[in-house]
């Protein structure tokens, strides 16, 4: 009989999935994946500003992973996309501290240094990092990162370099962000190594060099996800929220659509890749244990500004800026388009800005509209740049609400123990339990799909 599997959720885990599950399975098999909003893609989507593509979520990924391509790189060429695969221009980066942009020190691990000598002014090492003749930290332990670099660098290292780049990634602080999911490399060396420098150096070895950290999609984000929607050969469903899961005799049974004309499909298998708040209410009726570990998991909100300024409009000589919290600016971090990215930029064509807006807990700050919001990250980028910048020619806000996940410490051992509570043919996938980032998310959606294909084969 022919076997029937469903994705919930359409952003890049469950696309992941999909195509995986397409791979794996016999042929014939029949791939559903149920998107409750409009669109593919989650929080990859390209948008148009200035005749340019320009993203609205996420503007690219790590080009190396463990032992080689990351997730990312890897499903681009398998969908056909390897030509297509663009880096940044080789242009700094920079701190804004005090009204003054500095270039972000070198050989630091987001933020973390290995080298304490190449910190200059921007911040001042004030705590001891002693080798007390046992690993920082202990098998399994995980800590928030604030607290291991505060207690072995010092307040500055934390406050203008560590906040700042994680600010950056996850829009939260580092005394709150899990050293485990957040900089995985880190935490496995410190489980071996006796001093902060030294994890950080051991961290920093493993890292493959000559190769871009960073890689985009010629043409946007959008064209991966039309990509793998197509190899996925799957029934796409937009707009039908799935309100509820429960376990049949043979399978799965979805509760589909509106209250007032629900729907149902039965299944064999089930990939949950959707945030952590509707993946506890699916998760309610199959174990309360792994409900309740899996709505633990908090957000922030952001939003994102993205501007057309005159052609020849002078920027710094950056490819974009980060701000740290203590500066007091809803702006927190800020990326010159055309320069970072050299395949947009064209000779007479606009300058293109976009500004990261909120951190979490600050979304109060964002509920304002949008034309007051793109008025005030004009604004502080001109403060924080030194010189005003002029009215864009066109500009957008994106808001991307509960957007990024904020892993507190021990979050791999709640998602852990959530999965053990699911039976076969379940799976969970998605940044809600295996990082942010789209290799993170491509991984676990393949990782997912990968474990509900063996109950298919019982």
């Amino acid at each position: 009989m022919r076997k029937r599997v469903a994705v919930i959720g359409g952003g890049i885990a469950g696309l992941a999935a999909a195509v995986r599950l397409r791979d794996l399975t016999a042929p014939g098999t029949e791939i559903m994946v149920y998107e409750q909003g409009g669109v593919l893609g989650g929080k990859l989507r390209t948008g148009e500003l200035g005749g340019l593509p320009v993203e609205r979520g996420a503007e690219s990924f790590l080009t190396a992973g463990p032992g080689g391509d990351s997730a990312a790189v890897a499903l681009a060429r398998h969908l056909g996309l390897g030509d297509a695969l663009v880096h940044p221009a080789t242009v700094p980066a920079a701190l804004s501290i005090g009204g003054h942009l500095t270039p972000l020190p070198t050989g630091t691990l987001i933020g973390v240094p290995g080298d304490l000598t190449t910190l200059g002014d921007i911040a001042h090492v004030t705590g001891a990092d002693p080798d007390e003749g046992r690993p920082l930290l202990a098998a399994g332990e995980d800590v928030a990162v604030g607290e291991l670099v505060r207690a072995r660098y010092g307040e500055q290292v934390v406050d203008r370099l560590v906040d700042p780049m994680l600010g950056g990634v996850y829009a939260g602080r580092a005394d709150r962000l899990s050293l485990d999911v957040t900089m995985p490399q880190l935490a496995a060396t410190a489980r071996v190594e006796h001093t902060l420098q030294a994890a950080v150096r051991a961290a920093q070895s493993t890292r493959k060099a000559a190769r871009p950290v960073f890689t985009a999609v010629d043409g946007g984000m959008s064209r991966l996800v039309a990509a793998a929607a197509a190899a996925s050969g799957a029934r796409i469903s937009l707009g039908l929220p799935v309100r509820g899961l429960s376990r049949t005799a043979h399978g799965w049974r979805l509760l589909l659509g509106p209250v007032p004309a629900p729907q149902t499909d039965d299944v064999d298998a089930v990939v949950v890749a959707v945030p952590a708040t509707p993946a506890s209410r699916l998760l309610a009726a199959v174990s309360a244990g792994a409900a309740e570990a899996v709505a633990a998991l908090d957000y922030a909100s952001v939003a994102l500004a993205a501007m057309a300024l005159p052609p020849g409009t002078p920027l710094p000589e950056l490819s974009g800026f980060l701000v740290p919290p203590s500066e007091g600016t809803l702006v927190k971090a800020a990326t010159f388009f055309t320069r970072k990215w050299p395949h947009l930029g064209t000779a007479g064509g606009p300058v293109i800005v976009r500004a990261s807006l909120g951190r979490h807990g600050e979304q109060d700050r964002l509920q304002r509209p949008d034309a007051e919001l793109l008025d005030q990250a004009r604004r502080e980028l001109g403060e924080l740049i030194g010189d005003e910048l002029p009215p864009p020619a066109a500009a957008w806000l994106q808001r991307w609400g509960g957007a990024l996940p904020q892993y507190s410490p021990g979050h791999r051992d709640r998602v852990a123990y959530a999965r053990q509570q699911l039976p076969p043919g379940l799976a969970l996938a998605g940044a809600a339990f295996d990082g942010v980032g789209i290799p993170a998310c491509v991984a676990s959606g393949e990782r997912a799909a990968e474990d509900v294909s063996k109950s298919l084969e019982e």
